[in-house]
């Protein structure tokens, strides 16, 4: 059996006491890529917000290792979780190495100085993610591939053994978004952090993912590897619309192609 980094029990998330997430059971494997899929609205930022601990579940339960995150201080729990939320905005003036400190608040006290383990901590993440000789360089002077590697490199310093992002490859061309998603497998072969991500683009969370988990309606549609849940009765179910699945010729992963949407024409 699969080593499991954090259990999810009958969780409803949402806003204002709304469900969004409704009595979702998820089991996310230690040391592997999770990717979450679905269309807009489906209960994906909420339900990584909910693990973070930005917002309250309305009931059930995360579970990392045997601790229920409810017992967990908010200092406890961003020690062990990471979050990449989606736009991440920095201040005016900050430098690269400026947002990677700041990846060591959960690990500080109050009166704390900045200690040996802080600096190790900022060097090894800059150089994980190939950002040391941009350390000095202005966030607004980078580009988009650059300030989210940046970013990573901030939630890389808390030293957390999950990693979640929102999103991460929005708004990036085609390169960086090649880019970003090699940087993090290979985060999770060197480093052997967990990785639970947010992506759009279904070919490449079979590309790069482990576990492809579907959501719809606030419930999973379907979950495990991508031979398993991106198939094409899976995909018109979250999706609503018709795809081809064939094997992708570089990699053997599923490769979806849409098939021809006519258009629905008005009359007149």
């Amino acid at each position: 059996m699969t080593d499991v980094a954090m259990t999810i029990r009958g969780l409803s998330a949402g806003y204002g006491g709304d469900a969004i997430i409704r009595d979702l059971d998820l089991a996310v494997p230690r040391r592997q890529f999770t990717a979450l899929l679905g269309p807009n609205g489906c209960g994906k930022s909420t339900l990584l917000r909910t693990v973070a601990g930005l917002q309250k579940p309305i009931r059930g339960e995360i579970v990392l290792g045997d601790t229920p995150t409810r017992q967990m201080s908010s200092k406890a729990l961003a020690r062990r979780v990471s979050i990449l939320a989606q736009n991440a905005q920095a201040p005016d003036g900050l430098t690269v190495v400026d947002l990677v400190r700041q990846g060591r608040y959960p690990h500080r006290s109050l009166l704390g100085g900045w200690s040996a383990e802080d600096s190790t901590a900022v060097r090894d993440a800059l150089r994980l993610t190939h950002m040391t000789h941009l350390q000095n360089r202005l966030l607004v002077q980078l580009s988009g591939g650059q300030r989210q590697r940046a970013w990573i490199a901030m939630t890389l310093a808390q030293k957390g053994e999950i990693l979640l992002l929102d999103e991460p490859t929005s708004f990036l061309d085609l390169g960086h978004q090649l880019e970003l998603l090699s940087l993090v497998r290979d985060l999770i072969d060197r480093r052997e952090v967990t990785v639970l991500a947010v992506l759009h683009d279904l070919n490449q969370a079979a590309r790069y993912g482990d576990k492809l988990v579907l959501l719809n309606n606030g419930s999973i549609t379907a979950q495990g590897n991508p031979h398993e849940v991106l198939t094409p009765n899976h995909v018109r179910s979250a999706f609503g619309i018709d795809v081809r699945v064939i094997a992708d010729p570089e990699t053997q992963t599923p490769l979806c192609i849409p098939r021809r949407i006519q258009p629905t024409m008005e009359s007149t």
